[in-house]
């Protein structure tokens, strides 16, 4: 239960906030038709989340870094444009960069749950390659700690909304911005992510010294991002007791001191929240490490200027096998290798995926198993695409070898601290 519950919230509390800043930006504006820009985003993003997420686990007609590089693209245009269009002078004096403004809103809204709900829809598919049915405590378990996850989302991106409502447009115009360029820095090494691993560009060292700093870090990001929205419930808080709102008679004045009474309530659940999320990637998280610690890396039959070579011997007895080759940046680039029950073919990956990152996979009672979120694999499946499964990485067979390219290990270095 644990496991999912800090699962869900690492996967969407960055996206709660970001969806909860937009949608007080929203409801401060007083055009109609440019707030339902932005809701239209927001329902074309979840009916995508659901769409990718069953494209990503039940089948293999998406590359997921790929799709990914367009979400991070899309995020980051969308975010430069929506800095230049809600510039006031131009926005006023400009119609059409008034209602742009909201259309690239829009679209970050669509590009943050694209991006960051498919990763939870899928956790009932990946539970299920282990129970096999959702009559079981364990799959039981698990989606009460998915639930609770996203109950802990709801509660924060409503406290989120209603305290950016209760303050000025200056306030929100900053605060949103702020929340957009926390996000962007995490999308932008993703972005260099996945042109390094598709070999679109050549890795330097500036870029991919970035890209591990983000991905080794990325709790960081979510902690600026709480406390942006922590000090906003301070001010407002502090707010409440010092307002002198002018009123006609006592009824208006009930009706002052409800509202700010209301606005101390959301200031506090948003600081809870903050609190309980903390809580959650800290401490909940310490007790529910297993301490699995990762077979050795073995020694590879041979390595050339081009291949990592892996005899059959060394991998034929059905247990799971890692190897690694090491980056001129001194980076090891693991890989793992087990021959199929009851097939003469093997399930080669990376020791990573892409829901889980480098955690790696450990075996258990003769199953492959994800170190970070226990999902058993299906080890038939290794080797194809989709849920918590080993990136895939070209390899060919012959003459009774594994010969594993060093260029398609090179592809993915940045996934490995």
């Amino acid at each position: 239960m644990l496991t999912y519950l800090i699962l869900t919230t690492r996967a969407l509390m960055m996206a709660t906030i970001v969806l909860g800043t937009i949608i007080g930006y929203t409801e401060l504006e007083e055009e109609g038709y440019r707030r339902n820009t932005v809701y239209a985003g927001i329902v074309i993003g979840f009916i995508a989340s659901f769409v990718i997420a069953y494209l990503r686990n039940a089948t293999s007609l998406i590359d997921s870094a790929i799709l990914n590089g367009w979400i991070y693209a899309i995020h980051l245009i969308s975010f430069v444009l929506f800095l230049i269009t809600s510039i006031r002078p131009l926005r006023e004096k400009n119609k059409v960069t008034g209602i742009l403004e909201w259309v690239f809103l829009g679209m970050i809204s669509i590009t943050v749950i694209a991006y960051a709900a498919p990763e939870v829809w899928g956790y009932p598919y990946h539970v299920l390659l282990n129970e096999k049915t959702v009559i079981s405590t364990d799959f039981l378990l698990s989606m009460i700690g998915m639930l609770l996850g996203l109950t802990l989302m709801i509660v924060g991106f409503m406290a989120t909304q209603k305290i950016l409502i209760s303050g000025d447009k200056k306030m929100c115009s900053t605060v949103i911005k702020a929340e957009l360029l926390t996000s962007a820095f995490v999308r932008l090494a993703g972005f260099f992510s996945v042109l390094f691993q598709k070999k679109i560009i050549k890795s330097n060292h500036t870029m991919f010294t970035y890209t591990v700093y983000v991905k080794n870090h990325g709790d960081l990001f979510i902690y600026i991002s709480l406390a942006i929205i922590v000090i906003v419930a301070c001010i407002m808080w502090g707010k409440s007791f010092t307002q002198r709102e002018p009123y006609k008679n006592s009824a208006e004045h009930r009706k002052i001191l409800a509202k700010w009474r209301n606005i101390r309530r959301w200031s506090a659940t948003s600081v809870i929240v903050s609190l309980l999320v903390l809580c959650n990637m800290t401490v909940l998280e310490k007790m529910n490490e297993t301490d699995v610690t990762l077979s050795p890396i073995e020694d590879a039959t041979d390595i050339d200027n081009e291949n990592v070579y892996v005899s059959f011997d060394l991998v034929s007895d059905g247990h799971l096998h890692r190897f690694a080759y090491e980056s001129e940046n001194g980076v090891p680039i693991r890989f793992i290798i087990i021959k199929k029950p009851n097939s003469s073919s093997y399930g080669i990956g990376l020791d990573a995926c892409d829901v889980c990152g480098e955690t790696g996979y450990y075996e258990k009672d003769g199953q492959v198993v994800c170190n970070l979120c226990d999902v058993v694999m299906n080890i038939s499946t290794i080797g194809f695409k989709g849920g918590c499964n080993p990136i895939v990485i070209p390899y060919e067979i012959e003459n009774g070898q594994i010969i594993v390219p060093i260029s398609g290990l090179l592809e993915y270095e940045s996934e490995f601290k």
